[in-house]
């Protein structure tokens, strides 16, 4: 085996494809968290390695010539494991990331630091409203993935809709809605949901890319305020943005 694939994103798809047509073998692993996944070219590995000493006996065993992280910008553990399992087996190692998504003019962003402290400002923003008894809730899009919405449970004064590939199976806010839908989403599908839905606020994180940038552009259409969740900062020292990038180190 030439390259082994952390992947789960689009662009780890991306690269596998691109991969497997140069003619390079390919093993892309998935973590098996969601149902159904888009299954790239190649050969395919589903579920975790057991921690790093579990992908150091596989790295030992099956002695790629290089890894490829393109997990997901938030796959913090998994990303983690592999800066310190490829050190161990001196396996060279790249982190494919996409760049993230940036504020522009007419954006009203609050940019917080994890999920916890978006729970916080979401249920803060919300305590400070005095509005009449007879209003209805708030209504916020929550898009952060069906791991965080816990995080959210003890919110009470706000109506959340929450949209996920697969449901969550943790603790949800009382007040709620889950919207099971897989992206790319586009403009006009964005606009209806968030006029449709009435919606007061977004929580997302900052994954970057195409797929989902919509609900952004979106929201500074209609003055929606943003709480945006920053990406944790980068185990790996070896990063590039692009598939081509990332390609070219599987070729050699």
């Amino acid at each position: 085996m030439s390259v082994l694939v952390l992947g789960g994103t689009g662009e780890a798809r991306a690269l596998a494809s691109l991969l497997v047509a140069d003619g390079v073998s390919v093993v892309s692993s998935l973590a098996g968290r969601v149902q159904n996944p888009r299954l790239p070219d190649g050969e395919v590995r589903i579920g975790g390695f057991g921690g790093v000493e579990g992908m150091v006996a596989w790295l030992r065993e099956n002695q790629p010539r290089v890894v490829v992280d393109a997990t997901h910008p938030f796959a913090q553990q998994i990303s983690h494991n592999a800066v310190a399992a490829c050190a161990e087996v001196a396996v060279p190692l790249v982190r494919l990331v996409r760049p993230p998504w940036e504020a522009h003019p007419g954006d009203r962003w609050t940019v917080v630091e994890d999920i916890g402290e978006a729970a916080r400002v979401v249920g803060s923003r919300f305590d400070q409203r005095q509005e009449p008894t007879d209003q209805p809730q708030p209504r916020v899009l929550l898009t952060t993935g069906r791991q965080d919405v816990g995080a959210f449970a003890g919110i009470e004064n706000a109506f959340f809709l929450i949209r996920v590939v697969d449901p969550p199976t943790g603790a949800l806010p009382p007040n709620h809605r889950v919207l099971r839908s897989r992206g790319p989403y586009g403009l006009d599908d964005e606009r209806e949901l968030m006029i449709s839905e009435q919606i007061d606020l977004l929580v997302t994180k900052n994954s970057g890319g195409e797929l989902t940038r919509a609900k952004l552009i979106v929201a500074r259409e209609l003055g929606i305020p943003v709480v945006m969740v920053a990406r944790p900062i980068e185990p790996c020292e070896n990063v590039v943005t692009s598939v081509g990038e990332a390609a070219n180190f599987g070729r050699k």
